[in-house]
């Protein structure tokens, strides 16, 4: 017995010495291999029962000193070892307070969200509602309540997405118009703003843009009442000496319809590249709702009356902010967004 012990005193001091590089994990796996339940010292003590009588207490003597002789050399090594582990975490987690920070870029609104807010805030401040329907729409809200029928030339006027027969990516926000007249009695005044589908693309042009459209409906409600509207619209979006100019056109749900220009804020009118030497910049389309459009959502267009007008939001931030290429609304060129910060 006394062999085995000094065998197993010299085997743990031979290790440790052996193994100057040992882990934390490491040394206490060797632990429990002397002095868990089942390790070599453990053993020593259920092997007294073999020893004589007599040698019992000599014996139990020496299994008792090299368990704490052990029990404090793992000890110690478990102290240097954690002071060890400990400086080299410290040293991998060590930051240089004196280092340049990483330099990180704020973002910035958008030009057409800055210009969806401020027109909300406007109209808003005018009584208009916002409502904003399904950008899936039905093929019923996007043209047939809108007097275009099935077989009606003015589809023709835009490429249309269809998903089906019956659904469609909306082509225009309008849709939430007849939405809002089918479950509201006049008097109505309401925006609706959204996200709108169209096979188009070019400099000018993008598949998928932003459109805010109007609605007002009451009784008494003339092509004079738009008119003034949009005076107080151009003077709050561009400046107080901008102009409204109204010119005959054609739009299957309005009646009459007409074409909006604007006086080009960058020359006052007087004719510049913007412009195109006209002095005018052609913005929205507007008119007097078609009593056809009032009777298919249950309105007496007898009754009331009302104006409609629609814009795209890509457009007016062009014209608000100069920009000539509507790609650059789309490219999230970072260079290009930065100068809209507040």
């Amino acid at each position: 017995m006394k062999e085995q012990i000094e065998n197993i005193r010299r085997e743990i001091e031979e290790t440790l010495s052996a193994r100057t590089d040992m882990t934390g994990k490491e040394l206490y796996a060797l632990k429990m291999e002397y002095l868990g339940k089942t390790g070599k010292i453990s053993a020593l003590s259920k092997g007294m029962r073999d020893v004589a009588p007599e040698d019992r207490p000599a014996v139990g003597k020496l299994v008792g000193e090299v368990r704490q002789w052990a029990e404090k050399r793992f000890a110690a090594l478990e102290e240097e070892i954690g002071r060890r582990e400990l400086s080299a975490k410290i040293a991998s987690e060590k930051i240089d307070v004196t280092m340049p920070a990483k330099f990180r870029e704020t973002g910035s609104v958008h030009p057409v969200t800055l210009v969806r807010r401020e027109l909300i805030d406007i109209f808003s401040g005018m009584g208009f509602d916002v409502f904003e329907g399904p950008e899936i729409e039905k093929d019923y809200y996007n043209f047939q309540a809108l007097n275009i029928p099935a077989d009606h030339p003015a589809r023709d006027m835009q490429d249309t997405f269809f998903i089906t027969e019956d659904f469609l990516l909306r082509s225009q926000t309008s849709s939430g118009q007849i939405r809002v007249m089918e479950n509201k009695k006049p008097p109505i005044k309401v925006l609706s703003p959204g996200r709108v589908y169209r096979s188009d693309s070019d400099a000018t042009h993008s598949p998928m843009f932003h459109q805010m459209e109007g609605l007002v409906v009451d009784k008494g409600i003339t092509l004079n009442d738009l008119k003034g509207m949009l005076d107080e619209f151009a003077r709050r979006m561009f400046t107080g000496e901008t102009k409204v100019r109204l010119r005959p056109s054609y739009f299957p749900f309005t009646e009459p319809s007409v074409e909006v220009d604007l006086s080009c804020s960058a020359c006052g009118g007087k004719g510049c590249r913007i412009c195109k030497g006209t002095g005018w910049i052609e913005v929205l389309g507007a008119g007097v709702v078609n009593r056809r459009v009032l009777e298919n959502c249950g309105i007496d267009p007898d009754v009331y009356t009302g104006f409609a007008f629609g814009m795209g939001l890509e457009r007016i931030a062009m014209i608000k902010y100069g920009i000539g290429d509507i790609r650059l609304l789309f490219e999230g060129d970072v260079r290009f967004l930065k100068q809209f910060k507040d």
